[in-house]
């Protein structure tokens, strides 16, 4: 048992799978560890033999405060959607449930066993095939032998990786590895599931198949935790969601109320964000600087846009390392969670082509400008999402809510009808035309 987690001990209150008390998670900025310490101080000394040393740093680590006093209970048969902005503390909070990380202060209870679906391939060693898997990852989570024997066909057929079985997972797509890793996960009917984004590797049609199975394991009287930027899913299969911010629960309440809550509090509804470089989202090949939202005549930014103009998404960016990123794609959904269109810079048959798709990408910085057509969204909310990577699925940033902006439609390049369109999300002016024909 890891210090900071007890099992639920209190008879009278059984029926409770999964309670935190005041719990906090502090982490101290700028530390390293006594192996990686001995490392740079050789490494600084070789160096100092070869140029003059520069003076010592002086600055003093930083405490960072992932969660603050977080308390709350989850009983069984629950199903509990935990939903926040990037930085919230959600995997932090994940973590210390899956008792891989350590709370530092506060108590942490759970009854049971407990499957944990944070990352792709967690568990797995690439060089064993999907069958030894099974059993190397089915005895982390718990299970015993004759267990695994006994739920291996429906692991294997839920997983859909019959083919592949005796093939080294390290040659499996990540999709194929997230299914075999939920489904064994899910299959061995653990008291307690939790589930990260990492479901969103997985196709529309596993997705589905995934939240069906997490509702069948919180009728059998699971209690199921599911973290996701999926509002739709949330809305659909939890009784219950928590919004996270800066690692505070900001409500604790039905999907509908705790949802909307989320979607008022973004921080960047003003049709444009910008980063100082050392708080930019960035990794060792790219760093993002600026997201905005404007008409296109109209080049300044604004968190309302007219209907009536076509409507451009621009992305600067840095690429770090040459050839590293070469793939640019959006995300839109509306204000209740449902997904609109996804985009690329990918060649078009009909469209104008971004030139720079595909093609190894110099250390420079850039400007990626989308341009959706006017009287294509209806007169709505919508959050947009980011992603830069070397290829379209295999994002190196992903930036998920990024900004949020509202189509205005004012009615002036329409008279024939002066209510609100109807249809939920898009509203297209499409050609049409009318002529005579022979009579019959």
């Amino acid at each position: 048992m890891m210090p900071g987690q007890n099992p639920i001990d209190d008879s009278r209150q059984n029926s409770v799978a999964i309670r935190l008390e005041d719990v906090s998670k502090r982490f101290r900025l700028g530390t390293i560890g006594e192996h990686q310490r001995l490392t740079e101080a050789i490494s600084s000394r070789i160096k100092s033999l070869f140029k003059p040393q520069t003076p010592a740093s002086n600055a003093q680590p930083k405490d960072f405060w992932a969660l603050k006093n977080i308390s709350f209970d989850i009983q069984r048969s629950e199903v509990v959607g935990i939903i926040g902005h990037n930085g919230a503390g959600k995997s932090t909070l994940l973590k210390i449930l899956s008792r891989i990380v350590t709370p530092s202060s506060g108590r942490v209870g759970v009854q049971g066993r407990i499957g944990s679906l944070l990352e792709v391939g967690t568990g797995f060693h690439p060089e064993l095939t999907g069958r030894e898997n099974i059993f190397l990852n089915g005895a982390i989570l718990g299970m015993k032998r004759t267990e695994i024997r006994n739920r291996f066909d429906k692991i294997v057929e839920f997983a859909e990786i019959g083919p592949f079985l005796d093939t080294p997972v390290k040659r499996y797509s990540s999709g194929m590895t997230v299914r075999l890793g939920f489904s064994v996960a899910a299959h061995m009917e653990p008291d307690v599931l939790i589930i990260d984004e990492v479901l969103s590797v997985g196709d529309q049609a596993f997705q589905n198949r995934c939240m069906g199975k997490a509702t069948e394991l919180g009728n059998q009287g699971r209690a199921i935790l599911v973290v996701s930027h999926n509002l739709a899913a949330i809305s659909n299969i939890c009784s219950r969601a928590i919004l996270l911010e800066q690692g505070t629960i900001a409500l604790d309440a039905s999907p509908k109320e705790t949802i909307r809550k989320y979607l008022q509090s973004m921080r960047y509804d003003a049709g444009r964000i910008q980063w100082e470089p050392e708080q930019a989202p960035a990794s060792q090949e790219v760093r993002l600087h600026a997201v905005t939202v404007r008409n296109a005549k109209n080049p300044s930014s604004a968190n309302q846009v007219d209907i009536d103009q076509p409507i451009v998404i621009e992305l600067d960016y840095e690429v770090l390392v040459q050839g590293a990123i070469n793939t640019v794609q959006i995300h839109l959904k509306d204000e209740n969670g449902v997904f609109v269109f996804s985009s690329a810079n990918a060649p078009s048959m009909s469209l104008q082509t971004d030139e720079t798709f595909g093609k190894p990408l110099d250390v420079a910085r850039y400007r990626t400008e989308c341009t959706v057509p006017a009287n294509f969204l209806n007169d709505s909310r919508y959050i947009l999402s980011v992603f830069l990577g070397p290829q379209i699925g295999k994002p190196t940033i992903q930036c998920d809510s990024v900004l949020a902006f509202s189509v205005l439609d004012t009615g002036a390049m329409r008279k024939e009808f002066l209510g609100s369109w109807y249809g939920p999300v898009i509203r297209p002016r499409l050609d049409w035309s009318s002529r005579p024909i022979d009579s019959y």
